[in-house]
């Protein structure tokens, strides 16, 4: 275990204490919680964006048939030449 300090905006702090209290739950266990899935979310990010970096420098790209399918799916008409 490692221990973090953040600065955080009062508000947030009263926030975070009125959520321990209601869920009978430490502000360290919360914190660490919300702190997990963020990085979570972010390394998911970040692996899709270089998944599409790589299908882009290779080349892969939708054709102008399957754009304008897609956007037609929608109801969406792309015919704007």
């Amino acid at each position: 275990m490692s221990t973090v300090t953040a600065r955080i905006p009062a508000e947030t702090a009263q926030k975070l204490s009125e959520l321990a209290k209601a869920t009978n739950r430490s502000k360290s266990f919360l914190v660490a919680s919300a702190l997990e899935q963020f990085l979570e979310e972010q390394a998911w990010q970040v692996a899709r964006i270089n998944e599409s970096v790589a299908q882009a420098d290779a080349g892969n790209f939708a054709t102008d048939a399957e754009v304008k399918a897609a956007f037609s799916r929608w109801g969406l008409n792309v015919d704007a030449d």
